[in-house]
């Protein structure tokens, strides 16, 4: 069952997937997204506000509603 919670580690698995294969290609794009997806990862465990959670609950709906 697809929910906003799940569908974001699909999303934060491509998108540092994408990072580390630019990296392997030595292109510094890579290293941007990578660094972007640890600063957002810092402000989820500092503020425990995650962007992206916080939209895709908007649109798809929260794991714990769909229970």
């Amino acid at each position: 069952m697809l929910c906003a919670e799940r569908i974001q580690r699909v999303m934060m698995a491509v998108v540092l997937m994408l990072a580390f294969y630019l990296i392997s290609i030595s292109n510094a794009f890579g290293m941007a997204i990578l660094a972007f997806v640890i600063v957002m990862i810092l402000v989820w465990a500092v503020t425990d506000f995650c962007p992206s959670i916080y939209v895709l609950k908007k649109i798809i709906g929260s794991c714990q509603d769909k229970k």
